[in-house]
């Protein structure tokens, strides 16, 4: 029986590195939970299918319904989560993700035979780096197993757009013996290293991470970790005080009308994480609901107002941003300038306590002042780490990540 393939009479991979110019939609949503990010972008490639030119065509978030948010909370915790529910939301939210590319499409005024393909993270549930023991297989000895999971079922997307999909990119980064994340780091490298300059890219999403990109850097001098909670401590003690009515502070106003309290502020920062060395990745599974109820609960016990509490938060992400930087990045590598984005650049009282507290001798830029809007960084690096892929093009840092070796990560859906 003849095998019909979906680009002319080549395999689909052949076509697509025959190509110099590509349209690539890269899928993004994050540990913030607020919702689906979707970038197309346009990437011309030399003659050798290195990448020359990326340019962000369009850009649209599609943000979650409080009913999706509320699904999504109960599945990151161990507590609340149910399988039926967790197979449901695997497909459901592939769904959200399926009406954000045709929405695209629609604001960029193309159609989806224009697009090579989709490059999907999924929706992060859990992420655990550390192993544990599992039962092992007779005659292996002791087993100890990392793991992450990324919910979002590629073959829905596919059968709603008609375009080809990667997706599940953090796992054989993992199966390499790599904690899996940060992963954006490698398109971090192609966007913004600098001859003249070492440069950080600091993402203050749910979580925070920083890419170090020191001065003309080599893809193996490159290096990036979790720098430790970004939005997500201070979005649940809101959620949590405001019982789901609000889940974020607008600007920080609410963190401005409040104190840092230094008891409460050294309890959070004796924290193992932070003096962990580099490298290094956490999570909600550390950082979410109960973290937070704990913080509350201490807060509540020394009569701290929700302002005070969600001060000292924000305090906590900009301190652990800087010390991260102060401890295992200077003293290495020299830094002119930190360029943020995510969803935190959009707290003025994050970004005051980030730029008080940052030496002097390093410039806050903004992502967007070098050409990429801070919430679109992340969806146009997922769409570069597909795109590598199908170029054949190993597409992790092992430095990054303490993956055994590189890998070509991603499963490709036809």
């Amino acid at each position: 029986m003849a095998v019909r393939r979906e680009i002319g009479s080549y395999p689909m991979w052949e076509a697509y590195r025959s190509k110099r110019e590509h349209l690539v939609i890269g899928l993004m949503s994050g540990t913030s939970l607020d919702g689906t990010d979707a970038a197309l972008v346009h990437i011309q490639t030399d003659e050798h299918g290195a990448m020359q030119r990326l340019e962000l065509v369009d850009f649209i978030c599609t943000p979650y319904t409080n009913e999706l948010r509320e699904v999504l909370i109960r599945l990151c915790s161990p507590e609340t989560a149910r399988v039926d529910e967790l197979t449901t939301a695997h497909f459901g939210v592939s769904e959200w993700y399926a009406h954000s590319v045709q929405q695209l499409l629609q604001s960029a005024g193309i159609s989806s035979r224009q697009v090579d393909m989709i490059s999907m993270h999924g929706q992060t549930i859990w992420h655990a780096p550390v192993p544990v023991a599992f039962p092992n297989p007779p005659g292996m000895g002791n087993l100890n197993v990392s793991s992450t999971l990324q919910i979002g079922e590629c073959a829905v997307v596919k059968e709603r757009t008609g375009l080809p999909v990667i997706g599940n990119l953090r796992a054989r980064d993992m199966a390499a013996g790599g904690e899996g994340a940060p992963l954006t780091p490698y398109a971090d490298a192609l966007m913004f290293r600098s001859a003249a300059e070492g440069r950080l890219v600091q993402n203050i999403g749910g979580i925070g991470n920083v890419t170090v990109l020191p001065a003309g850097s080599s893809a193996v001098e490159v290096s990036a970790f979790d720098t430790g909670p970004g939005n997500m401590v201070m979005d649940a003690l809101v959620r949590h005080a405001t019982e789901g009515r609000q889940h974020y502070d607008p600007n920080g106003s609410m963190a401005a009308k409040g104190n840092v309290n230094s008891e409460l502020a050294e309890y959070c920062l004796n924290d193992e994480y932070f003096r962990r060395q580099p490298p290094k990745s956490t999570g909600r599974e550390v950082y979410g609901v109960e973290y937070a109820k704990r913080l509350m609960e201490y807060g509540v016990a020394r009569s701290l107002s929700l302002e005070d509490m969600l001060a000292t938060a924000t305090w906590l992400t900009a301190e652990t941003i800087v010390r991260a930087v102060e401890d295992f990045v200077l003293p290495k590598t020299h830094i002119s300038a930190m360029l943020t984005c995510g969803g935190g650049t959009s707290n003025d009282t994050l970004m005051n306590m980030l730029r008080q507290r940052l030496p002097e001798a390093i410039r806050l830029e903004r992502t967007a002042d070098h050409g990429v809007p801070d919430d679109a960084r992340e969806a146009m690096g997922f769409a570069l780490l597909g795109h590598e892929a199908l170029m054949g093009r190993v597409n992790t840092l092992p430095g990054v990540t303490g993956a055994a070796h590189g890998v070509i990560s991603g499963h490709l859906t036809l």
